[in-house]
């Protein structure tokens, strides 16, 4: 016996087609939790396409999915259709885009929670549960979980299925086994093709008239998914109008050209055990939920279709998204030219009064009127205003007849409020606004309904990043010098720049410390990591270092104090540090390195030099660590520079090449501003995509110029 008939699996069968036929519902499916309780696995699924049933076969719990909130919070959740779905759950109305109403019930015994039932019904046709429907659920929820009980007290508890079972709703056939035949012969009589598929797709008769225009015969068809045996019914548009068939029990339909360019049209009747299609040239008069003839044949996608794979990837990319004007960049790329939308602004208020954070297709005089601006009220008729809903207005007077004191702006004539929620609170709404009067459609609302969920989900990570970014900024910008003091005889000039906006901040550090009248001591390095932590461990870098070197402490020693004193504060973060001392009557330096970039030496008229140094390990790892110390001859009017590594760095080039072509492209002029080198060294780096800081820092003896 299989393990599924041994442990009580054909029982759980038995009551979900039980629960499906009781209702009225079309399609239902049974989910268990996983052994550790964190999952939601689909045992069992009846009326599914297994494309979709695939999909939401795997749920976790803290999920933000119904199926997860009935079994989190133990309780019947009920969805009247697609905007009551796109308003609670924007990510699963954006992936099922179709017409249904929902019931998903726990399956319980006391405080216990074993899985749920998903039963679906078509949009619509039920305004909500009758008495009867209750008790059908609630005694079915009992049983199975009184089922489900007694095999765990017995030590056989039901595990479900490793991909989940397909049922079959379908009565036991009692006709002759000729009927088929029979009816086709009937079908064959009538001008129109007609094909029944099944659920999944798959062809299971074909009339003639249907063959002749398919030009394939039964045999290439028949127990074949339609648009696999036949290349030019391929594209997901037309699948797509299926399952919208299947899942909402709709009649839908497209059009397409046959491989002899003859325009067909194809017209959906779903049933109970699948679909009828009714195939006919195009002249044929269209049904409801017909596409536009030759919408994807000619080469332009249906609008429905587009909006469903473009807010697809939408989401993926405001996933990435981490400035408010990313945000409604992404959001005006994808929509607009989807919605013929033509300005988008999202706004927050502070106080009683409006702030466009960001915008697209506005004028410069549209903002300003907004911006800063009291809050509009509503008419004083509008007792039921919810600043937590969607508003639509399709025309310039039904936007003034809600709110008496609007602006129109742009001379725009049509709108869609869409509130900004998150965690249940209103952060800020998403303006789209229309050139023209614009009728909003059930599935344009409730796509844009789910639109906003991932809006508000991406702009309040935004707004999170840019404090935290601004926050983080702030204390690097505090901790390294606002002024490199003056020494006199020595020229300097230093440069930072942050990496490429977007990006986190780094501990890239650089500092100059004046020892007495004739000896200066330079620094620069870079603290791993690109986070608060760097900053602020780069000020702590900063201060060892400059205390010890205040001392009298010599380059090798500056370095292996400051080495001990990380190993204690932070053993999971390293240091790269150059340390050079500088003595202006000799014009010599001593310098240690612990794993920086050696520094560049420059003389007038000569080809820039890499400095030979000793490198040790880098700060933080060992605390018995020893830096060795190299002299260095600083000639009159060479340049030498200090740099860190977001300089030169890049994806695939070794860096001692790096070094190299940074060497053969620095060549300074006797006599040149030492800020238009640091200029010229900075600007190639600048102006390219970088995940690193920069820091440079050149001296100069000026008393030989």
């Amino acid at each position: 016996m299989a393990p599924s008939e041994a442990n009580g699996s054909p029982r759980l069968d038995t009551l979900l087609i039980e629960v499906v036929s009781s209702t009225g519902a079309h399609i239902g499916a049974a989910y268990l939790l996983s052994d550790d309780r964190q999952v939601l696995l689909m045992d069992t699924e009846l009326g599914l396409p297994a494309p979709i049933a695939r999909a939401w076969a795997r749920i976790r719990t803290n999920d933000p999915m119904p199926i997860a909130v009935a079994v989190r919070e133990r309780r019947l959740i009920w969805l009247t259709g697609r905007e009551h779905l796109a308003r609670a759950f924007p990510a699963v109305a954006l992936t099922l885009p179709y017409h249904f109403a929902a019931a998903i019930a726990p399956i319980r015994t006391g405080d216990t929670v074993w899985g749920a039932f998903l039963l679906l019904w078509p949009a619509g046709r039920v305004s909500g549960l009758s008495p009867r429907q209750l008790d059908v659920i609630e005694d079915v929820c009992a049983r199975v979980g009184k089922t489900l009980q007694q095999a765990a007290e017995v030590g056989r508890p039901i595990s479900p299925a490793p991909l989940p079972r397909v049922l079959d709703l379908r009565p036991v056939r009692r006709q002759d086994p000729h009927a088929d035949l029979v009816a086709l012969d009937c079908l064959n009589r009538l001008p129109e093709g007609f094909c029944v598929l099944d659920v999944e797709g798959c062809v299971s008769l074909l009339t003639a008239p249907a063959a002749d225009l398919l030009l394939s015969g039964p045999a290439e068809l028949v127990g074949e998914r339609l648009w696999d045996a036949l290349p030019w019914l391929g594209d997901p548009a037309y699948e797509d109008r299926y399952r919208a068939a299947v899942v909402g029990r709709q009649v839908t339909g497209f059009s397409a050209r046959n491989p002899e360019g003859q325009p067909l049209s194809f017209l959906l009747y779903p049933g109970l055990s699948g679909v009828t299609v009714r195939i006919s040239p195009q002249a044929a008069a269209r049904g409801p939920g017909h596409l536009a003839p030759d919408a994807v044949a000619g080469g332009e996608r249906p609008p429905r279709v587009i909006a469903l794979h473009e807010m697809l990837h939408l989401a993926t990319n405001l996933a990435r998204a981490v400035t408010a004007q990313e945000v409604a960049d992404l959001v005006a790329d994808h929509v607009m030219p989807v919605y013929d939308v033509q300005a988008l602004a999202i706004l927050t208020t502070t106080g009683g009064r409006m702030r466009v954070h960001a915008s697209r297709g506005y004028s410069r005089q549209a903002i300003d009127e907004f911006d800063d601006r009291p809050m509009i009220p509503v008419a004083p008729a509008r007792q039921l205003f919810d600043s937590r809903e969607p508003e639509f207005f399709s025309t310039w007077d039904e936007l003034r007849q809600a709110y008496p004191e609007a602006i129109r702006s742009d001379c725009l004539s049509a709108w869609a409020f869409l509130p900004l929620v998150t965690s249940g609170h209103p952060i800020g709404t998403c303006i789209l606004a229309y050139d023209r009067p614009h009728r909003f459609g059930t599935d344009e609302r409730a796509t844009l309904t789910a639109l906003a969920g991932l809006i508000g989900q991406a702009f309040d990570r935004a707004r999170l990043y840019d404090a935290q970014h601004q926050l983080a900024q702030c204390l690097q910008s505090s901790l390294l010098p606002r002024t490199l003091p003056r020494i006199p005889g020595l020229d300097l000039a230093a440069r930072y720049v942050p990496a490429t906006p977007g990006m986190d901040i780094g501990g890239d550090f650089y500092d100059l410390i004046r020892l007495d009248d004739t000896m200066a001591a330079a620094v620069i390095g870079d603290v791993q990591g690109h986070d608060m932590t760097a900053a602020a461990l780069m000020g702590q870098v900063r201060t060892a270092i400059r205390s010890h070197a205040t001392a009298g402490a010599s380059p090798g020693e500056v370095l292996a104090h400051t080495n001990r004193l990380l190993v204690e504060l932070a053993p999971d973060r390293f240091t790269s540090c150059l340390y050079l001392s500088i003595d202006l009557r000799t014009h010599t330096a001593c310098l240690a390195s612990a794993g920086h970039p050696p520094p560049l030496l420059s003389h007038p008229g000569s080809p820039t030099q890499v400095v030979d140094t000793s490198p040790g390990l880098l700060l933080g790892i060992d605390p018995d660590a020893e830096y060795a110390t190299t002299d260095l001859s600083l000639p009159p009017g060479c340049v030498l520079t200090l740099y860190t590594d977001g300089l030169i760095e890049k994806p695939g080039l070794d860096l001692g090449e790096a070094i190299a072509n940074l060497a053969g492209r620095f060549t300074p002029s006797r006599g040149q501003s030492l800020r238009e080198l640091a200029d010229s060294l900075i600007e190639p780096a600048a102006v390219e995509q970088r995940t690193d800081d920069i820091a440079v820092l050149l001296l100069r003896d000026a008393n030989n110029n």
